[in-house]
């Protein structure tokens, strides 16, 4: 099944040299009592690789074993792990990653909807540690950690030169302890030091209501509203493309496709992908399908330039109701997909900020042992073969409507007021 092979990163993981852990983490055997023996089963690399030369790699792991002056500091298995990291990261894609067995296991349990830390999307622009998303009731948005941000320490650590698995290790832990970020936002010139108490991270992916215009939080009542103050919008704010995602969302729309039926003054609905970091493509192509009755939902171009198309289902309930779709910086991957299909199909306008730029898909694969590893396998792209980049350079997609959010004001939704007068005008 796609969605066992093939998932979109929120998480937006780098690969980077996790030798640097290895080389100051110490274990508390005796050095009289642990002798370390690294026993190689084989030396011979795949027939695919017969052409590089592993003699140095031999040459180095044998004089790190006889000669380091810190026997108990020579962990076989990190040592491992570390020569993997490498490799990977040699390829300079913040995408393609190779996952420890804890690393791993805090993925899955994330994309599962339930962790221990702060409740932050992380990823990597320009070789600097990024937040992608806070999310929705996390401590980290309660805290003021909004996207965009760049993480420069943690705990009074410079995070210069960590990859996205480091930092990640370094902010997650358990409930109830505490950990100081220090971090500049994308409108200031100094950073700020922001302290965060971790918590248990219960992910819902969709909320939804149905209200008057004029009732509506966070947005102004401006003439256009009031003069369409009989008139009702339905909101739906799907924060994540994870394992619960498919389940809510079904719910949600039996129930708004009974409301349409039954309230002929709803005008629409907004759908808000801001600040949803992505997840699973078979997820993504589900929720298109639910706007647009055929077609292209997406393609995928792999590594020879041959494109697969991806059609909608053809099962959805929804494919005659007006839809605006608010995004912004942190939209990215499926979000960006289901938005940029949508608008492609002409179902939808979108209102808000460019998106983050990932176009790129990942297969996650498990290695044994509980490690994994997430290569990016090819690029997607919209029905009208746009694509929106590779997350370091990408521009992401532009909005029809470009509104930047009241950085003085965070009670005013300045997106979502624009969002709702788009569909009642």
């Amino acid at each position: 099944m796609l969605k066992n092979n093939i998932r979109l990163f929120l998480l937006l993981i780098v690969a980077g040299l996790i030798g640097y852990v290895i080389g100051v983490t110490r274990i508390s055997f005796a050095v009289h009592s642990y002798q370390p023996d690294i026993k190689v089963a084989s030396k011979e690399p795949p027939p695919s690789l017969m052409h590089g030369d592993f003699s140095l790699f031999w040459v180095v792991l044998d004089k790190l074993q006889t000669m380091y002056y810190d026997k108990k500091a020579i962990d076989p298995q990190k040592m491992i792990n570390g020569a993997i990291g490498g490799m990977v990261a040699s390829l300079d894609d913040p995408y393609t990653v190779y996952l420890p067995p804890k690393q791993n296991d805090d993925f899955k349990q994330s994309m599962a909807g339930k962790f221990e830390g702060i409740g932050a999307e992380l990823g990597m622009k320009d070789k600097k540690i990024v937040v992608v998303s806070p999310l929705d009731g996390s401590p980290a948005k309660a805290a003021g950690i909004r996207a965009g941000d760049v993480i420069i320490k943690v705990n009074d650590v410079y995070t210069s030169g960590w990859d996205i698995n480091q930092t990640v290790e370094k902010i997650r832990g358990p409930k109830g302890t505490e950990v100081t970020l220090n971090v500049l936002h994308k409108s200031d010139t100094k950073p700020v030091d922001i302290k965060i108490v971790r918590d248990t991270i219960n992910i819902k992916s969709i909320t939804t209501w149905t209200k008057p215009v004029t009732e509506i939080d966070g947005i102004n009542k401006t003439d256009l509203l009031k003069q369409n103050a009989g008139d009702k919008v339905i909101y739906i704010r799907l924060s994540q493309f994870g394992d619960t995602a498919d389940a809510e969302w079904l719910q949600i729309t039996n129930k708004v496709n009974t409301q349409m039926q039954k309230d002929k003054s709803i005008k629409g609905i907004v759908f808000d992908l801001r600040n949803n970091p992505g997840g699973y493509l078979d997820d993504a192509i589900y929720i298109i399908s639910e706007f647009v009755k055929d077609g292209v939902a997406v393609m995928k171009e792999d590594r020879n330039g041959d494109r697969t198309n991806y059609p909608v289902s053809g099962k959805g309930l929804l494919y005659d109701v007006p839809v605006v779709v608010l995004i912004n910086k942190g939209s990215a991957s499926a979000s960006e997909i289901v938005a940029g299909s949508l608008r492609d199909h002409q179902r939808a306008t979108l209102v808000g900020e460019n998106s983050f730029g990932k176009g790129t898909v990942q297969q996650a694969e498990d290695l044994g042992g509980g490690a994994g590893i997430h290569i990016t396998i090819a690029k997607w792209l919209t029905p009208n073969a746009t694509w929106v980049g590779n997350g370091k350079d990408g521009t992401g997609l532009k909005p029809d409507i470009s509104v930047d959010l009241d950085k003085k004001d965070d009670s005013h939704d300045v997106q979502l007021e624009k969002a709702v007068e788009a569909l009642v005008k």
